[in-house]
């Protein structure tokens, strides 16, 4: 049998997270070794500067890889030998790869799996949704995956809504750099009315819904059941987003779907064997259960 694979996750409060589990439970089906460790900053007392250290000393452990996450999906691109297309294009990381480039040198290179496992999750959760004209509520680190998610599927129009005008407006400037065909705006939550009567599906991307900021990221009132209705939030799986969504008539796509297909693309890339999503996304719904 061979080695066992070490993996670890780096970012703040992570020690709760239902991601090593996920991993080792799908290792485990394909009878590999796979121990997967939590790197909590929060807990370790250390801040997100401190990425690069942890990444050179896992490295020096025997580490076969580390999934980033908030907040040093950016701060850790520094510290990388290379980046796949992706993770250059999206300006973050949240996978790293400990390999050797073509001349037998240890190299660090960093992905990004978020963005694929956003569109994977949309074209398997809801296959026939119409994808003209989608709101998408929340420009940080995850927006900007999955706003790149959903103009490579194929949105038409994508109007980008946050409170911080710079953050917006900054976001929309890059996706129409990178899709100039595309159709892609900014705009402020008081528009959301207007916005939603005209769109086919919304995207909930901020933090409105964890277990530690409850409560909904827009009026309940607005949703109307020609719009389907997705959020990126997966702990819990049923957000209150999702519960008003389902009680308007509208369609819905849990969390869970990101985080498993994100996973699965990481656990790809790590070990090189193809996962059962279907098989995790079901670990996943008993973990968060």
């Amino acid at each position: 049998m061979p080695d066992p694979y070490l993996v670890g996750l780096i970012g703040n409060g992570v020690t709760p997270s239902l991601t090593p589990a996920m991993h080792m439970r799908e290792a485990a089906a394909h009878g590999i070794g796979y121990a997967y460790r939590t790197i909590d900053l929060t807990e370790l007392g250390l801040p997100p500067e401190s990425v690069g250290d942890l990444v050179r000393s896992a490295r020096r452990a025997g580490y076969d890889a580390l999934n980033i996450t908030h907040p040093c999906k950016q701060l850790v691109i520094g510290h990388l030998d290379r980046l796949d297309p992706t993770a250059r294009r999206l300006g973050a990381v949240n996978t790293v790869i400990f390999d050797h480039d073509e001349f037998g040198e240890p190299e660090a290179v960093g992905y990004n799996t978020d963005t694929s496992g956003f569109a994977a999750a949309l074209r398997t959760g809801l296959p026939d949704a119409a994808i003209d004209q989608v709101v998408q509520l929340g420009a940080g680190g995850a927006g900007t995956a999955v706003a790149d998610a959903l103009l490579s599927q194929g949105v038409d129009r994508l109007t980008v809504v946050d409170l911080d005008a710079a953050r917006r407006e900054g976001l929309a400037t890059q996706l129409l750099a990178r899709f100039p065909e595309a159709r892609v705006e900014a705009s402020h939550p008081d528009k959301l009315a207007v916005l939603l009567a005209e769109a086919d599906g919304l995207v909930n991307c901020t933090p409105m819904g964890m277990a530690d900021h409850p409560g909904l990221p827009l009026d309940a009132g607005l949703l109307d059941p020609h719009l389907w209705v997705a959020d990126i939030v997966y702990r819990p799986l049923d957000t209150a987003l999702l519960g008003a969504a389902r009680a308007a008539g509208c369609r819905t796509l849990h969390g869970g779907h990101m985080a498993v297909y994100q996973a699965v693309d990481a656990f790809r890339l790590i070990t090189g064997i193809e996962p059962d999503a279907a098989r995790m996304l079901t670990h996943l719904r008993e973990l968060a259960g």
